[in-house]
């Protein structure tokens, strides 16, 4: 089969930093689904990740990716949850070979079924964003869906890349929440309010003056979803007293002590972390990637899918991660056909 990959972490300028390759074709584990992969998208961490770790000597390329969607080829034994045929969106787990390949191997509790309306392509860009959103608002900062107003802020750090795009929706369609974008250009910022965002505010301007203008001094919820280097050292003035910060990117040194005056609390969103220690409520990722594959039929949701590359293969995946590393994309880079 053909595959994407790379043996060396070697910044994007270099055009070996990803490579073609044929690799044999995978065999499913007892609960694996054998996907055909009709379409992927490219995350922040599969950057990371090109850079971080690589091969050891005389280990194929690594394949990376963590966004699929494609058609079921066949099913482990004791899979119970989708047959040959069936059309499937995942994110799949960063502990194993990733979806930058023509057939994947991934455990059936973490995929959801791919959503009518959608375009493979369409439905590509959704799996990862959705769940780190879903479990940040839900889990992480316990949000308890319905409409009842609470008066809280929701502070969205980051709010036109790809999680940020599902975060708006969700708190939009899913919450009463009055929910606060932040973006730097004129085209990001239509993109926030396009998508439900209440107000804008610029991240790369001091936080706690713009709030204070738009009559939110302090806000309950920050979910710093990209830049939070940059923005960390501000949270502890503008969260609420008993607020809740959850970070899913890579501030570096994180000192946690100056949100002790307001008792707030620091969290973490990983969606990996279900699949990589294989919890017992690893399914929670099937249920809800379902639950999105409705809302998004229903007219709830609209895809993020921002820009559409085709065919897969090393070349197109250098230009998409270099758009990433850019730090300037809108939405999500999706990349079908083989």
């Amino acid at each position: 089969m053909k595959a994407v990959g790379y043996q060396k972490s070697l910044p994007v300028t270099d055009p070996n930093c990803l490579i073609d390759f044929t690799a044999d074709k995978p065999t499913p584990g007892p609960r694996d689904l054998l996907v055909a992969v009709k379409a992927i998208s490219v995350n922040p961490v599969d950057t990371k990740v090109r850079m971080r770790g690589q091969p050891g000597p005389g280990e194929l390329p690594k394949v990376l990716g963590y966004d699929a969607a494609g058609v079921v080829e066949a099913v482990g034994a004791d899979v119970t949850l989708f047959k040959a045929g069936d059309e499937v969106f995942y994110a799949g787990s960063i502990a194993r070979p990733g979806t930058n390949s023509e057939f994947h191997l991934v455990d059936e509790r973490i995929v959801g079924r791919k959503p009518k309306s959608l375009a493979f392509a369409q439905a590509a860009a959704l799996p990862l964003t959705s769940i780190t959103a879903w479990e940040m608002l839900f889990d992480r900062f316990g949000v308890v869906p319905g409409k009842t107003p609470d008066g809280r802020a929701l502070l969205v750090v980051g709010g036109a890349g790809g999680v940020g795009s599902i975060l708006i929706q969700l708190a939009r369609k899913l919450t009463a929440l009055t929910i606060i974008a932040t973006a730097s250009r004129p085209e990001t910022r239509d993109w926030c309010l396009k998508l439900g965002a209440d107000h804008v505010i610029d991240h790369s301007k001091p936080l706690a003056d713009q709030l204070k203008a738009i009559g939110h001094p302090e806000v309950a919820l920050i979910a710093g979803v990209s830049g939070s280097a940059k923005s960390v050292p501000q949270m502890p003035d503008i969260i609420a007293p008993f607020g809740k910060l959850c970070l899913i990117d890579d501030p570096g040194p994180l000192e946690v002590t100056p949100f002790k005056r307001k008792s707030a609390s620091v969290h973490w969103e990983l969606m990996f972390t279900r699949a990589v220690f294989q919890t017992p409520d690893m399914i929670g990722q099937h249920k809800l990637l379902n639950e999105v594959s409705a809302m998004i039929d229903g007219g709830l949701l609209v895809t993020t899918a921002a820009q559409e590359i085709s065919p897969i293969n090393a070349a197109n995946l250098i230009k998409a991660h270099a758009q990433i590393e850019s730090a300037t994309t809108i939405g999500k880079i999706v990349l079908k056909g083989w």
